[in-house]
């Protein structure tokens, strides 16, 4: 309809400009000749046919005839009545006075973006918090939103009611209890001297601080409840506050085990059977181990591999780059950046073996 009713109004403009030249005699001569042109249309279209207009030709005819006034509207011969122009020229007004009226955006205006993102944290955070919990917080911020905004925030997210998150799943408990929590697992490996051993080691879930045991060809009950005496000791002269050990449900565990752990106030957590991501952070440091030292390793005997796991046991604690510890060590913190560029451009590294060149350390020269 615009691009039509534009057509239209160029069109008659340049039809205007032509007129300019012309005289009055001119035009009354062309006036009397198109109403002539009318009426013989008029006749031919009969009496029960209706003209029908479309609607930019009503704006234009509304635009162009209704400032005039009525008698003269009556003179002229057009194919409607003058009533039917002024009506037309009416609903333009009306239509152009409601489209001024109406806002541009109806309804509530939308949340803020920073409003939306704090719901949808409170409620990844806090997984039995329900929309009512989560709108009862927002005001101890200083935040005034209406309850429905929370309840519509959550749904459009495709967020589950509160009854259905409040499951706590594996890994949410390990993330929750990784402050207190320790694993432990076995280790096997053959020594040169054809004796399968048994290497028996712990692993703190938030420091990522490795503590091997003991090694044995004999997993005997009374080894292996020596061994977590020894650990307990260990826990209690570091100051470590454990309160869980995972462990799988190997037969080598025996049930003393863990009533010396419940002694001192650590309880047992089996994982599933053949489920050893349930254990997942102490089979990783299995798998490093038997990477970067067993399979690396003629070890003759016993005594040679505990030599080799006190070793590596050192250097996993002290050394080695962790990606959960933001690239620290468990007992060693990262240093600080070397911002100075003429340090930068002097770097001298010194390289340490161990275990004939098995492991490297590297340092910066004195």
């Amino acid at each position: 309809m615009l691009l039509r009713l534009a057509y239209l109004a160029v069109m008659n403009t340049f039809a205007a400009l032509r007129l300019l030249p012309m005289g009055d005699r001119d035009k009354d001569v062309e006036i009397l000749a198109l109403r002539h042109q009318i009426a013989v249309l008029e006749r031919q279209l009969g009496a029960d046919t209706r003209v029908r207009f479309a609607p930019e030709d009503r704006v234009f005819l509304a635009a162009l005839l209704a400032p005039l006034p009525r008698d003269v509207l009556r003179r002229l011969r057009l194919l409607v009545r003058p009533d039917t122009v002024v009506r037309w020229h009416r609903d333009l007004m009306k239509r152009r006075h409601a489209r001024a009226c109406v806002p541009k955006r109806r309804g509530r205006p939308p949340t803020v973006r920073s409003i939306r993102a704090l719901v949808l944290r409170l409620v990844r955070e806090n997984p039995s918090w329900g929309y009512r919990r989560v709108h009862g917080e927002l005001p101890t911020l200083g935040i005034k939103v209406a309850p429905s905004t929370v309840w519509e925030i959550l749904k459009r997210d495709g967020i589950d009611p509160a009854p259905e998150r409040a499951s706590t799943t594996w890994s949410d408990f390990l993330r929750s209890q990784a402050e207190v929590s320790l694993a432990c697992d076995f280790i096997e490996t053959i020594t040169l001297d054809g004796r399968r051993q048994y290497i028996l080691a712990v692993i703190d879930h938030a420091t990522r601080h490795v503590r091997v045991l003991g090694t044995t060809a004999h997993p005997t009950a009374a080894w292996v409840a020596q061994a977590v005496r020894n650990l307990v000791m260990d826990l209690e002269d570091t100051g470590c506050r454990a309160r869980y050990l995972i462990r799988g449900r190997d037969g080598k565990f025996p049930a003393l085990m863990d009533e010396i752990l419940a002694q001192a106030g650590i309880q047992t957590v089996l994982t599933g059977i053949r489920m050893p991501r349930m254990n997942a952070i102490m089979e990783r440091w299995v798998q490093s181990c038997r990477r970067e030292l067993l399979d690396h390793c003629l070890l003759w005997n016993e005594r040679r591999l505990q030599h080799a796991l006190r070793e590596y046991e050192q250097f996993y604690n002290r050394h080695r780059a962790h990606q959960a510890l933001a690239q620290a060590a468990p007992l060693r913190p990262v240093p600080e950046s070397i911002t100075d560029p003429e340090r930068i451009a002097s770097l001298t590294i010194r390289r340490r073996d161990r275990l004939s060149g098995i492991l490297h350390k590297y340092s910066h020269a004195a």
